[in-house]
């Protein structure tokens, strides 16, 4: 009851600013599809028409915590500074790309954030249950020993700083790249279960696990496994709500003819997940807020505008924009009369956000990002989405009923395995699981035309393993905070200066809103009428 409790006050005030104002830009495709099929004649959603169902006015819009992040074109690398001397392997090689609009999270993943996750994995799978249960938690425990250092005493953070209100609202830290994708991976199932309950579409917590009568549909899964986005999409989850859309490809009607949501109807959101570097990159420098006219007015150097590090305004004139070290052992400046106002971090809210709206994009804690660490193959490279790290995978499933495998250990997840094919598989192959072509397809691809894993006689720290961190930290000083900067650690691995936040992937048109501005008309379909 807690964690339901505490789920709804995160969650209610998006969902309703999300879908109960309906003042999301939007693309509603049953208005530019129409009703009827072009190409047939057929109505759509019509039961004596074979039930083809095509989803009324979609819109779409961010999941919680996330805005909206309009993509374009940019010059990756581009704020990195020329200084002689300066060592520019630290920052990106300056290449043109351009980055589809995406979601990202305002702010870094919290303390609280991270507690909550703990919480549920504790209440769901109670670690006095079995040994691995008691794995699981304690493989989602940041390193709290990431603050002990040898000759600082740092001691209290070490059992204060992840627990303690009074850092309730900072960054995590000690969380390395695996946990963190974990932790986005929960995120979107325990976000896409809310938004089903919650309208009606599964029951309701409240009534969820009652036996099947007043007030539900269907009783929930007597598995007690967890709710699972993939699982239930596949229609091994049967737990239907009051307002479960109807079946109309079947003939009965009522509560005998209501099916899951489909990936179709546009309710279910897609998969929080950590943003690629450059999607990362373009966000913090924020030129959305430069650009007039496909020009962009003024280069940045910070993810705000200006050469210097403090305030121009006059009420804020010589504060600091961002939680860094501005010597080797300045950390917040003189006493009454603090600088960033921060000794270690500072809360996720801190500072003034970008033009995109996103808080502590430079300084406070670096970042993990997707990508594996590559420093020196620029040449192999997308010009749109670039991304290295690659690893296909697919969903094992049973090659005649189309069932997912799940996690043996009960947690409701499909089970994953390297893809075996770089193109889809015949029926024949399918049925006996055979590769096509020579069985020379390589399903991880994080090396991709990378000349990195093969040094010979030489010794070096980079692997596939190696994972991207960029935005600077409260331990960095100023020359981290550049947005193309960019370092590296072992993706098993923590620190007490590396966090992150989420990003989830846009679908449908990449401009974000369209009112006011010029747009080309389409006329609508012309009706076909039987002669």
């Amino acid at each position: 009851m807690q964690y339901v409790q505490f789920m709804k006050k995160i969650y209610l005030y998006t969902l309703l600013s999300l879908f109960g104002t309906g003042l999301i830009s939007s693309c509603s495709s049953s208005k530019k599809g129409g009703s009827v099929s072009e190409k047939t004649g057929y109505a759509y959603n019509k039961r004596e028409n074979g039930g083809f169902e095509v989803a009324k006015n979609f819109k779409r819009g961010p999941g919680p915590g996330l805005v909206e992040i309009e993509g374009g074109e940019f010059i990756m690398g581009g704020s990195a500074i020329d200084i002689p001397g300066q060592d520019l392997s630290s920052y990106n090689y300056k290449r043109e790309v351009t980055v589809t609009s995406f979601y990202m999270d305002e702010t870094e993943v919290s303390n609280t954030d991270w507690l909550e996750y703990l919480h549920w994995i504790k209440t769901t799978f109670p670690p006095a249950g079995s040994a691995q249960n008691a794995e699981y938690y304690y493989s989602a425990l940041p390193d709290t020993l990431v603050w002990r250092r040898p000759l600082s005493y740092n001691e209290p953070y070490v059992n204060n700083y992840l627990r303690h209100p009074a850092y309730q609202d900072y960054p995590v830290v000690g969380v390395s790249w695996v946990q963190a994708n974990d932790y986005c991976s929960w995120r979107t199932d325990r976000v896409n279960e809310f938004l089903l309950r919650e309208r009606g579409y599964m029951t309701s917590f409240k009534d969820k696990g009652k036996p099947a009568g007043k007030g539900t549909t269907t009783a929930a899964p007597a598995s007690g496994e967890p709710f699972n986005t993939e699982i239930y999409l596949n229609g091994q989850i049967k737990d239907l709500g009051k307002k479960a859309p109807q079946d109309l490809s079947k003939d009965a009607k009522g509560k005998d003819n209501k099916r899951n949501v489909r990936l179709e109807d546009g309710v279910i959101l897609q998969p929080y997940r950590l943003p690629t570097e450059a999607e990362w990159e373009y966000a913090a420098l924020g030129l959305i807020g430069n650009t007039q006219y496909a020009n962009i007015n003024e280069k940045k150097i910070y993810p705000w505008n200006g050469l210097g590090i403090t305030s121009p305004k006059k009420s804020t004139r010589g504060m600091i924009l961002a939680n860094f070290k501005r010597g080797k052992g300045d950390y917040m400046g003189v006493g009454g009369s603090l600088n960033d106002k921060g000794s270690i971090t500072q809360p996720v809210r801190s500072f003034v956000p970008n033009d995109f709206g996103l808080y502590n994009m430079a300084g406070n804690v670096n970042e993990w990002v997707a990508d594996v660490y590559r420093p020196g193959t620029f040449e192999a490279t997308e010009g749109l989405n670039p991304y290295r790290g690659n690893e296909y995978q697919n969903k094992d499933r049973d090659p005649q009923t189309g069932e997912l495998k799940k996690d043996p250990n009960g947690r409701g997840t499909p089970v994953m395995k390297p893809a075996i094919s770089g193109v889809k598989q015949t029926w024949t192959e399918l049925q006996a699981a055979t590769v096509p072509g020579n069985g020379n397809y390589k399903p991880d691809q994080r090396g991709y035309r990378d000349e990195q894993n093969n040094l010979a006689g030489e010794i070096t720290l980079v692997n596939d393993k190696s994972r991207v961190y960029k935005g600077g930290s409260w331990d960095d000083q100023a020359m981290w905070l550049n947005p193309a900067a960019r370092r590296f650690l072992q993706e098993d691995e923590s620190t007490a200066d590396i966090g992150f936040r989420c990003a989830m992937t846009m679908l449908g048109a990449p401009e974000v809103k369209s009112a006011g501005k010029p747009q080309f008309k389409s006329k609508a379909a012309k009706p076909f009428k039987s002669k």
